[in-house]
């Protein structure tokens, strides 16, 4: 392999990094890549020449620190693009026809339709995990990542009280971004398979950098079934 094909590799191990754990630091990166500091950083620098990564800004009270914090990196929509995408603009053209003809309530209905295939293959790992909530959560972003989602679990809150479900990249994107009723129903499918109230925090569809699911882990599970309902629970979601 030639020094400019190794370089490209490294640029989409660096890419697909920071789609799966951003907000993510450069040393963070370069311990996951086992590379030093100075090397992660060529890539990051070339990444942002791109407009694939930018820096992440905070906001909100209390995310601004003294002295020179370290700087935490996102990818845009032009680096996730670059990832595989399941639908194209004849999906959504598609489901705009499904809605002028037969109403509102059809785009639900394929919607639950949808998730539901997932559902059901998901459901057998996440079972398998056992009754931890967090343990089925990770089996959960398992499963998601090896469908292009690119997803991970992080402890939130005082003595791991939740967890939040991330997913970096969205393979119906495209479509999600016209018909969130696709994050509404996969919101309700994560609830059933965790057994707990889910709330979906943040979308990549609504223009955030990830999809954040928050789960809590403090209560006990109630999973009434794990076949998946075909109109949806009345979880909440964004």
């Amino acid at each position: 392999m030639s020094e400019t094909s190794v370089e490209s590799a490294t640029h989409d191990r660096v890419l697909r990094l920071v789609v799966e754990h951003g907000p993510v630091s450069a040393a963070e990166l370069a311990r996951l890549l086992t590379l030093t500091p100075a090397g992660v950083r060529r890539h990051i620098a070339a990444l942002e020449r791109d407009e694939r990564i930018v820096v992440h800004e905070p906001s909100g009270p209390g995310q601004r620190r003294r002295g020179r914090p370290a700087r935490y990196y996102v990818a845009t929509e032009a680096g996730r693009s670059g990832l595989s995408q399941a639908y194209s603009d004849l999906a959504t053209h598609a489901l705009q026809f499904i809605g002028d003809v037969a109403g509102p309530d059809a785009v639900d209905h394929f919607a639950n339709q949808r998730v539901s295939g997932l559902e059901e293959r998901y459901a057998p790992v996440v079972e398998a995990a056992g009754e931890d909530v967090a343990d089925r959560a990770r089996a959960l972003a398992g499963a998601l990542t090896q469908d292009g989602y690119a997803a991970t679990v992080r402890s939130v809150g005082p003595r791991g009280m939740a967890v939040q479900l991330c997913q970096g990249n969205c393979p119906v994107l495209a479509v999600a971004e016209s018909y969130h009723q696709l994050c509404d129903a996969e919101t309700r499918a994560f609830s059933r398979l965790l057994g707990v109230h889910v709330q979906r925090l943040a979308t990549l569809a609504g223009g955030e950098h990830v999809c954040t699911t928050h789960i809590p882990t403090t209560v006990p599970t109630g999973r009434p079934s794990t076949t998946p309902s075909p109109h949806g629970d009345e979880t909440e979601g964004n």
